[in-house]
């Protein structure tokens, strides 16, 4: 695969554990089973079991019905069961309801954003982006990758998404679409929980955070931190939610409007609001700052709600004014574990930006890839933290760490070669799997 460089770039790979093989998702297309072993430290994993040819990267992966679900992005964008000796169940082509892109872009490919699954049904959240000029429904060209805050070229930003609620023989048993942009998915298989990042057409769908009924797909609630009377992010802020996790009692939210987590009760009243990542002023760091503060924020890009704990991950650090930073957001690249009351637990560093964590058995798992403004090698790698009190354990790689998953006697991970644009960790790692033993 091409190396990651230093600025992230996107989800390319995913991996996921079954009772007896580790499965990869790669950036080609294949899908590649392995067998688990006894083993300690970085070699738990076997002989290739079964591989599967495919044209769209898998970029989603969950254990489901005695197999694997598999998303990918591509003009596609598939949701495909495959069983445990590697043949293909089923699929479902996601671009039939949410339309072909509009140009051969990465960013504008139908994308399986999330899968989640309760045992007896999975759900899949997808969606496809693109830029329509004012007025009409001709697109329009971004290329050059900078938000147009104030649509003064013209253009405007949509997303056509679904919400597919899947049985295991492939029949879907209900649809959710919206004009927005889902990001994550949590269910219990009572409640299924859809954190949208963007809603860009207000008028069509306003809202980042819709609690659907699992069984039939009815609406049951709907909060966004930028219009609940409790909530505290600007109305005008053009991100919604990061992402969403169930509580026994309600929810936890990580608010991208005002980088702020929430806990929220069933009815979606707040009863805890956390800072985290909302805006500081700090001064610069390094040899050649000229001292003056900035202020700056940190998104909380995941939540996860596990034996008590809720736990959110925080990544890059960015400024209110421009692109370029020499600060630091305090809470940067750090994991906060809170009461489900609200109060704090503890705090620990997990080193650089992750694409996304998993959690089993009372441990965090975060994959590490690429701080891009410091672009340190020696962060790479996998971090354990225990849910109770933080205390972390790094899992080292030598190129950055995309994807992950953990299993009671096992923790396995993506790595993704690295070359930053300075020529720092030129050519570090490469395209390979790690299975460690717990």
């Amino acid at each position: 695969m091409d190396a990651c460089g230093s600025r992230q770039r996107g989800r390319r790979s995913a991996v996921a554990l079954t009772d007896d093989v580790v499965v990869v998702g790669t950036a080609a297309g294949d899908l590649r089973a392995f067998e688990r072993t006894a083993g300690n430290g970085d070699d738990a994993v076997g002989p290739e079991r079964w591989r599967r040819s495919g044209e769209e990267p898998v970029v989603a992966l969950t254990q489901f019905d005695g197999g694997v679900l598999a998303g990918t992005r591509g003009e596609r964008g598939t949701i495909a069961l495959v069983d445990a000796d590697g043949t293909e169940r089923w699929r479902v082509d996601g671009a039939a309801d949410v339309g072909p892109p509009a140009k051969e872009t990465r960013f504008w490919l139908p994308f399986v954003a999330a899968l989640a699954t309760d045992g007896s049904r999975a759900y899949a959240a997808l969606r496809r982006y693109e830029r329509r000029g004012m007025g009409d429904d001709s697109t329009a060209d971004d290329a050059d990758g900078v938000d147009d805050e104030d649509k003064s070229n013209g253009t405007a930003r949509r997303f056509e998404s679904v919400v597919y609620a899947l049985d295991p023989d492939g029949i879907v048993r209900w649809k959710y679409a919206a004009r927005a942009s889902p990001i994550a998915l949590a269910t219990d298989g009572d409640r299924l929980a859809v954190a949208y990042n963007r809603c860009p057409e207000p008028d069509a769908h306003r809202d980042g955070l819709v609690v659907l009924d699992a069984e039939h797909g009815d609406e049951r609630l709907r909060w966004d931190p930028r219009h609940a009377a409790d909530a505290a992010a600007p109305a005008e802020a053009d991100r919604a939610v990061g992402d969403v996790a169930l509580t026994p009692d309600g929810y936890a939210v990580a608010s991208h409007a005002d980088r702020r987590g929430y806990l929220l009760d069933g009815d979606g009243s707040v009863t805890a609001r956390l800072d985290l990542g909302a805006t500081v002023e700090r001064e610069p760091t390094g040899e050649t700052d000229d001292g003056e503060p900035e202020r700056v924020y940190a998104y909380p890009n995941h939540v996860i709600a596990n034996d008590g704990v809720v736990a959110f991950v925080l990544g890059n650090t960015f400024p209110e004014a421009g692109r370029e930073t020499a600060a630091r957001h305090p809470a940067e690249h750090t994991a906060v574990g809170v009461s489900p009351d609200g109060t704090e637990w503890w705090r620990a560093s997990v080193g650089g930006f992750a694409h996304h964590v998993a959690s089993a058995d009372g441990t965090l798992v975060v994959p590490t890839a690429q701080h891009f403004r410091d672009r340190d090698p020696a962060v790479h790698g996998v971090r354990l933290l225990d849910l109770a009190d933080g205390s972390t354990t790094t899992l080292r790689t030598d190129g950055v760490a995309t994807a992950v998953a953990i299993a009671e006697a096992e923790v396995a991970a993506v790595e993704e070669p690295v070359t930053y644009h300075d020529g720092v960790a030129d050519g570090h790692g490469a395209y390979r799997l790690h299975g460690w033993g717990r």
